[in-house]
């Protein structure tokens, strides 16, 4: 290496050691230069697409590790010899004998597997190999995320394949890990670069927009920031207030939810109003309440524009009192009132020591998540996608009636919600009363939602459950009943709808699955005439499945009619109605009712009884079935 290249690379290495140095021992430290001899040794003779030598990118990785993820020497340790393993001849073996288990078992989680065939791909191999390394040690995930955090700063060097892949795994897996762990800032920067390389023209854009908008309203945000500042001096307070423009995949992002473009969109900045301590006599959410007041004796509030996030931290840790004030120019700002505390522990996340049990909870969760999976044998392709759809999406705070916090993704519905409970709860739900409000149990739930849910033992979960919640543990809880329930032997056909009773024909296809047929259906009889060596026998007796029938019925309009006809469905015949749909026009009156039954006997009885009423003239059975279990 040249003379210019070592100064670099003593300089940053020697950032590295002198963050560790207030916080290692003797022995720690002498075992962290060892590490980093070791490393450059090793990569000496490699190095970068960029041209610059390979030694940078662990010395890179470590400052990462020890400065913005404040961890302990053996994980930096772990950041200098993370691709010593993989890129040169050194083993496992050789860093557990020179530097312990503790590192050896770090580097083993970071170095990609070799192997002749992957059990789904390289990629997710590699995925299940570092989610694996949570039931043992949080560090060996959080040496990844500074890996690829600095492969993604130094991404303009590699091919557009290359950056593609790269750039797709990022903002798949490692952008919303970071969220879910509460690194925020690492979040942020994973989700841009990610952005910039896999979408160049609309990053290129947007950053554009952002930089003209940031010129045009400086004068009036600079005026904004210096009412505030003003108004807290005058009440005493001491704080920072920075105005911060949100970053291009953000605003992309709100883009799309919203539907807006970026000229119309809202909240393309916000207002951080940060505080060092609380006066004396006030807690940190006394303070930040504290602030709260001043402001809105000075600025008019958003009505509802209050978001709590110190009382119910997001799962990720989260903690800020959000809250929306009218500016002088007449446009709604977002502020977030902070303490300094709560921003570092935004930066830290799950490393930071906090006495609120978010992310811990987070992180047992996602261990039994875990276990539970390889338990049952999942293949990892849908390992992958059950981890990511269970944890990487933002959350919400909703409540049970006695106010006990339950936390769950966006777009979490009530059987999401009646599961995280408790299983029991779920598998019998019924239905729901949000906020008070009667609901389904497929009722999408808010922030903030207070949610009761009503149980039957007659009922249990359906088909279409599975394609409704949003959580694993939802999902998985469906899927054990549906995997318990007894198959029947035959489909029935979903154009003429057969039920037992109906004379009706089967068919065996390649796979050998019968599919059975009304006989005057007409696919029964095309297929009779094609594949007649296929037709079967089968039993059509009921079986104690209910299904859901339509009928018409159409009668003379007259007083009473439809109370005679819900007496006679509901008191005489005791079925319980899906729905009942009534027209009148020159008094002709049309019903279309839905209802259970088990067999087409027991249909034809019920139509019979129908039929007797006064004034009607018609009752007629409509193709088309519901078949409830």
């Amino acid at each position: 290496m040249n003379r210019d290249y070592t100064d670099i690379i003593n300089a940053r290495v020697k950032a590295v050691f002198e963050a560790m140095a207030p916080r290692t021992s003797e022995e720690q430290m002498r075992h962290l230069h060892e590490a980093f001899e070791l490393a450059r040794e090793a990569h000496s003779k490699q190095w970068r697409k960029g041209g610059d030598p390979y030694i940078l990118h662990p010395i890179a990785v470590a400052a990462i590790v020890a400065i913005d993820l404040n961890l302990g020497a053996e994980a930096v340790m772990a950041a200098f010899l993370h691709d010593v393993v993989e890129d040169t001849d050194y083993t496992i073996d050789d860093i557990r004998n020179r530097f312990g288990d503790d590192v050896a078992f770090l580097v083993s989680v970071v170095t990609k597997a070799k192997k002749d065939k992957y059990d789904e791909s390289k990629q997710v191999d590699n995925y299940r190999q570092m989610l694996d390394s949570v039931q043992y040690d949080i560090r060996a995930l959080l040496v990844k995320l500074a890996d690829r955090l600095h492969n993604m700063r130094t991404l303009s060097s590699m091919p557009p394949e290359k950056q593609m892949k790269i750039a797709g795994e990022t903002d798949y897996f490692y952008a919303p890990l970071a969220n879910r762990l509460g690194l925020y800032d690492i979040k942020l920067e994973l989700e841009n670069l990610s952005f910039r390389f896999r979408c160049p023209h609309d990053y290129a854009e947007l950053s554009s927009l952002i930089e003209r908008d940031k010129e045009a309203q400086a004068g009036r945000l600079a005026e904004f920031r210096r009412q505030i500042s003003d108004t807290l001096k005058m009440a005493g307070v001491q704080a920072q207030v920075v105005v911060e423009y949100r970053k291009p995949y953000s605003i992309w992002r709100k883009m799309r939810k919203y539907g807006d473009d970026f000229n119309h969109l809202k909240y393309r900045h916000f207002t951080d109003i940060i505080f060092e301590e609380p006066l004396p006599g006030l807690t940190e959410k006394g303070m930040a309440l504290h602030i709260y007041s001043i402001l809105t004796d000075y600025f008019k509030e958003k009505p509802g524009g209050m978001l709590n996030y110190i009382d119910s931290p997001k799962e990720n840790g989260y903690q800020s009192l959000h809250v929306k004030l009218l500016a002088h120019f007449g446009r709604w700002q977002e502020v977030h009132i902070s303490s300094r505390r709560m921003v570092r522990h935004s930066q830290l996340g799950c490393v930071a020591e906090r006495p609120e049990g978010n992310i811990n909870r987070w992180i047992e969760k996602f261990r039994d998540v875990l276990r539970d999976i390889a338990r049952h044998g999942q293949d990892g392709t849908n390992f992958i996608d059950k981890v990511v759809s269970a944890f990487y999406n933002d959350d919400i705070m909703t409540f049970t009636p006695e106010g006990k916090p339950v936390i769950l993704p966006q777009k979490a519905i009530v059987l999401d919600f009646a599961y995280e409970v408790d299983a029991d709860l779920g598998e019998k739900a019924k239905y729901a009363r949000v906020n008070g409000f009667l609901a389904s149990v497929k009722s999408p739930l808010r922030r903030g939602d207070v949610v009761e849910v009503f149980t039957d033992n007659e009922c249990h979960p359906h088909a279409d459950w599975l394609d409704a919640v949003v959580t694993y543990k939802a999902r998985n809880a469906i899927r054990k009943y549906l995997d318990n329930v007894p198959k029947p032997p035959f489909k029935r056909c979903h154009v003429c709808c057969p039920i037992p009773g109906d004379e009706i024909v089967g068919f065996v296809d390649a796979n050998g699955d019968v599919t059975v047929h009304k006989r005057e259906c007409d696919i029964a009889i095309r297929l009779a005439s094609q594949q007649g060596d296929d037709i079967c026998s089968i039993d059509n007796s009921p079986d104690g499945s209910l299904y859901i029938q339509t009928i018409r019925v159409i009668a003379v309009d007259r007083y009473h009619l439809f109370i005679d006809l819900v007496d006679c469905i509901t008191n005489q015949l005791h079925l319980t109605m899906e729905s009942f749909n009534t027209s009148t026009a020159d008094s002709i009156v049309t019903c279309t009712i839905s209802f259970g039954v088990h067999s087409s006997d027991e249909l034809q009885s019920i139509i019979s009884h129908i039929s007797g009423i006064k004034g009607v003239d018609e009752v007629k059975r409509l193709d088309g079935v519901k078949y409830n279990s």
